[in-house]
């Protein structure tokens, strides 16, 4: 494996869209929070907005950032904060990689519920009401726990080759092949590699 760290990462934001006006303005929600894993380390983070430089370094040093709905959500939010062009970073989106197979977007919640039976503790929504009453605590958990989500569902893909979720339709379960693995060949393969 090359060098270079894989992380996964979410973040928590200040605003709401109605707050900045839509979501062509995401850089203006403002961090409450992010957390993130770095399997290097085996150590999961968790920072507020003024400790972002912290992340910025272990983003540097990463040959890989996950993340689920990150290329559209989280990478603009966390682009302020930044001197780091995130356009040159490999990104693992696993919502991307999702929507590519099945044509549409699942949630996290369906997919760790019926791929792990882990279930989220909250929402974005009260994130936000936490952010209001100055919860700082609760929504770093809160954060931290989609990291934890999201780290065990890229490696139950990475090890089984595929992810399952339950069709809101039908109310089946419905088995999506990944290939999270060869994402990271890909790096390995390649100083910068197109991704999902």
């Amino acid at each position: 494996m090359k060098d270079g760290d894989i992380i996964v990462f979410d973040l928590e934001t200040k605003k709401s869209f109605e707050e900045v006006g839509a979501k062509n303005n995401l850089a203006l929600l403002g961090v409450s929070a992010l957390a993130a894993y770095s399997y290097q380390q085996n150590q999961f983070f968790v920072f507020e907005e003024k400790e972002l430089p912290y992340f910025e370094k272990l983003l540097r040093q990463a040959k890989l950032a996950v993340g689920f709905n990150i290329r559209d959500f989280d990478l603009p939010v966390f682009a302020p904060y930044t001197s780091l062009n995130l356009k040159h970073l490999n990104i693992l989106d696993l919502l991307d990689d999702i929507v590519e197979k099945v044509g549409f977007r699942v949630g996290l919640n369906n997919l760790t519920q019926t791929t792990l039976e882990e279930a989220k503790s909250a929402d974005a929504l009260q994130a936000l009401i936490w952010y209001k009453e100055g919860r700082i605590k609760e929504i770093k958990e809160y954060c931290l726990q989609d990291v934890k989500l999201t780290r065990n569902l890229f490696d139950y893909g990475r090890k089984n080759g595929h992810v399952l979720f339950v069709s809101k339709k039908t109310n089946e379960k419905i088995t999506v092949p990944v290939l999270w693995n060869e994402a990271i060949r890909k790096i390995d393969d390649n100083s910068q590699a197109v991704l999902f």
